[in-house]
């Protein structure tokens, strides 16, 4: 057998046959093996034994997957000479798009409709060459050498279109150009089969210099700007001539997210990546020669003016605009997978018809009350302090998760940033909850081994160190006025907003499982530490996101996202709203029994006088909290009652600076300093509001036995709290001491704590019993461990 054939015999699984010796009679030519030439006979013997060729080898050789590929090419590549062909470049119609989104209430009628759409082109000759680089060095350093397109990327795009896994981003500056002004931003295959045709045929027709001109004036830039010149005047107030390379650096950076990077409605995130982009354009351009290295290093970030108000949008009409485009888009990025820059793209100005949740007769109702418990009764002229004063209010069906009333500010001209959305102030108190429900959630246990519930006891010392089993945490916060309560149940601490015990039942549930529900429950925890002084709602969060966690406890546990939308199409598709309900998040019985705290709060608690006590309740049973943080920089009331929940808050900020600051002493009608406190003006708001588009009478149904709503509290001075620490709880809770429990039932309440359920309520603001509705928080809502001097602060309700 021949080499080759031993080869052959052995990829087809055949054993090697032994070399055979032929012996050749020279006479005959005839080999001992009976036929001419021996290792033919040899060859033709061995056949019989040689393993066939399996089906699928036969099917899949080399050559015919070669053959197939080639072919596939060839096709692909005629395919593409004829698209090529075929597709020309159409009439530009980056104008024609662009029409007026209209929007409306849930009945009907017309809320807005956007005003003229701000528009202006000027040739590339009157922008500075440094700020045309600025663009080229953020979207397409190639530019001036390529020929177009980008191959890769556009693969990417068509196979992830494809697989149904949206877009990315990478296309180059001219087709991101013939994307504006000649095609739409539809992403499918045929969109985008176009765009590669039509971007190599205008890179060849048109200089590098009108493709960049083409770019730049068709752009999105937020602040309902198209184009360069439009983004000029709305960012710094100019020309675009006279834009320096700070500046675009900044409009170029604008263009990767222009509403997220806006710096007048930026939070700590936005403006972090904006930062980050203007700094990535300008050392681009140093990389790309564009930009001397020194000059480059001198630069400082330049910081836009305040928006001007568009026209249609004054009022609180803006404020709710916004939010509509805003998940508008999100869904449009969900569903197609679509970049930040691209969703807004699609939606702004692209005759959506856009109809919202909001209750036209519950959006006059917020409005009319927020006038009348506040904002009437502020007068800069008067008071420099009452200039500081910002309300923001969202208020949500919590069965459907329709968003039907919202407030973002006095008016969307005078203050551009919607106070409903915004994340940068502290919810203080009003977070305690997040920890209850965690705990009974989890079925957490103190460090003794019980049950934390409504009435399990906690050790209420004021600035009474945390402990992790033995070991302090380095966490004693004080109470409100630096009150200490002694033993006390998690009810009546849940009632006077006793910081000492939600510390320590942070720590005892785990930081990371508190910061998890959180997270189930609606916050946005991204970036946040697990840390005890998270337990006195020392991050950042909105009046949106407060009524969203508030509404999944009212929802029995179910996942309440607020939305605003109701339905949105245009002339090209309709989108389907995403369901703002949502599953179980955390069990129905801890999102009742928290529920059941809360009623607690408003009848016996902090809220009690604006709330429990307002002449227009008519017995409509109610959960809430109150929360004030450090400083009296925000005061917080979110309460709910089986149909409705709203979260109202009050934001001191300087109107020059953006800087957060104390409200104290605003309105000059509250006693001693004057300190907002949550159970003041936004539970008065929130009743206002509440008890006035209320219908008939409604009681929680709750899958409970703990809690206020279990009970029968009684106002009179001897029974104060008596159920919940009746004689019949007591043996559960009187273990030996334990590190941050009483070691023995609390004794038989003493005249301090009695009078608080007096009708006149006057002990609670002596100097032996002061309102103990307020929470501390860290003094940097960025910075949770900042713990220095926290015990000389004083905390907020």
């Amino acid at each position: 057998m021949g080499r080759a054939e031993e080869r052959r015999a052995r990829q087809r699984g055949g054993r090697r046959a032994a070399p055979r010796r032929s012996t050749v009679t020279p006479a005959t030519g005839v080999g001992d093996g009976g036929a001419p030439g021996g290792r033919a006979a040899a060859r033709r013997a061995a056949r019989p034994a040689k393993a066939r060729k399996s089906g699928i080898r036969r099917l899949f050789t080399w050559k015919k997957i070669l053959g197939t590929v080639l072919g596939v090419c060839l096709l692909g590549i005629g395919a593409f000479v004829v698209l090529y062909m075929l597709v020309d470049i159409p009439k530009g119609n980056a104008a024609a798009e662009r029409q007026s989104n209209v929007y409306k209430y849930s009945d009907g009628t017309i809320l807005a409709r956007d005003g003229e759409i701000n528009r202006e082109s000027v040739s590339l000759d009157k922008v500075p060459k440094d700020v045309q680089h600025t663009f080229v060095a953020a979207e397409n350093k190639s530019f001036y050498h390529d020929s177009g397109v980008d191959l890769k990327g556009t693969a990417r795009g068509l196979l992830n279109t494809l697989t149904g896994k949206g877009t990315q981003g990478g296309s180059t500056i001219t087709q991101q150009y013939v994307k504006n002004y000649y095609l739409t931003q539809d992403q499918t295959v045929t969109r985008k089969l176009k765009e590669l045709v039509i971007s190599l045929k205008v890179d060849q027709r048109e200089s590098k210099d009108e493709i960049l001109a083409g770019y730049i004036n068709t752009s999105y830039y937020g602040r309902g700007a198209y184009g360069i010149q439009a983004a000029a005047q709305a960012y710094y107030r100019v020309d675009a001539q006279h834009l320096t390379v700070e500046q675009g650096a900044y409009l170029a950076a604008l263009l990767q997210a222009p509403s997220q990077y806006d710096w007048a409605v930026a939070g700590p995130n936005g403006k972090r990546l904006v930062q980050a982009r203007w700094n990535y354009v300008l050392d681009n351009m140093v990389k790309q020669h564009w930009l001397d290295a020194g000059k480059r290093q001198a630069m400082k970030f330049p910081v836009p003016k305040e928006p001007k108000g568009a026209p249609g949008r004054e009022g609180q009409k803006g404020y709710l605009i916004e939010l509509a485009n805003k998940q508008l888009e999100q869904q449009l990025m969900q569903e197609q997978g679509i970049t930040q820059s691209q969703a807004e793209a699609a939606v702004v100005d692209r005759g959506w018809t856009i109809t919202l949740n909001i209750d036209r007769k519950k959006q006059a109702a917020l409005e009319d009350s927020v006038k009348k418990q506040l904002t009437s009764k502020l007068d800069p002229k008067k008071r420099k302090v009452d200039a500081d004063v910002q309300a923001g209010a969202v208020s949500v069906d919590p069965k459907t998760g329709r968003i039907v009333a919202l407030y973002g500010g006095q008016d969307y001209f005078k203050h551009y940033i919607s106070n409903a959305t915004r994340r940068d102030f502290q919810p203080a108190s009003t977070f305690k909850p997040v920890i209850l429900a965690a705990a009974m959630d989890e079925g957490a246990k103190t460090q003794d081994g019980l049950p934390i519930d409504a009435n399990t006891i906690y050790d209420g010392t004021s600035e009474r160190p945390v402990v992790d089993h033995g070991s302090k945490v380095g966490f004693a916060p004080p109470n409100e006025d630096d009150v200490s309560y002694g033993n006390i149940t998690v009810q009546s601490a849940m009632n006077k907003s006793v910081n000492s015990v939600f510390a320590q039942m942070g720590v005892d549930v785990g930081m990371e499982k508190v910061m998890a529900t959180a997270k189930k429950l609606g916050m946005d925890t991204e970036g946040m530490q697990a840390v005890p002084a998270q337990t006195l709602g020392s991050m950042g969060a909105s009046p949106l996101e407060m009524a969203g966690i508030y509404a999944t406890l009212d929802n029995h546990g179910k996942k309440v996202t607020p939305g605003i939308i109701a339905a949105a199409e245009n002339r090209t598709r309709k989108v389907s709203v995403t369901d703002p309900v949502g599953d179980q998040v955390i069990s129905r019985e801890a999102a009742d029994t928290v529920t059941s705290v809360l009623t607690g709060v408003v009848d016996d608690g902090t809220a009690r006088t604006s709330v429990a006590d307002n002449p227009l309740r008519d017995g409509q049973q109610v959960a809430g909290k109150t929360g004030t943080s450090d400083n009296n920089w925000s005061a917080w009331f979110t309460g709910y009652t089986p149909d409705l929940v709203t979260s109202v808050g009050l934001f001191g900020e300087n109107p020059k600076t953006s800087k957060h600051t104390t409200m104290t002493g605003a309105t000059g009608l509250l006693p001693g300093k004057g300190r907002i406190n949550g159970g003041g003006y936004p539970a008065e708001i929130w009743a206002g509001y509440t008890f006035g588009v209320m219908g008939d009478t409604s009681k929680f149904d709750l899958d409970t036995t703990q809690g206020a709503a279990k009970q029968t509290p009684s106002r009179t001075p001897s029974m104060t709290q008596s159920p919940s620490l009746s004689p019949s709880m007591s043996p559960s809770h009187s273990p030996t001491q334990p590190s941050h429990s009483a070691s023995q039932p609390p004794p038989s309440h003493s005249a301090t704590q009695s009078p608080s359920h007096s009708p006149s309520m006057s002990p609670s603001h002596s100097p032996t019993a002061p309102d103990p509705s307020t929470s501390t928080s860290a003094d940097n809502p960025l910075d949770p461990n900042d713990q220095q001097h926290l015990h000389d602060r004083m905390p907020g309700q």
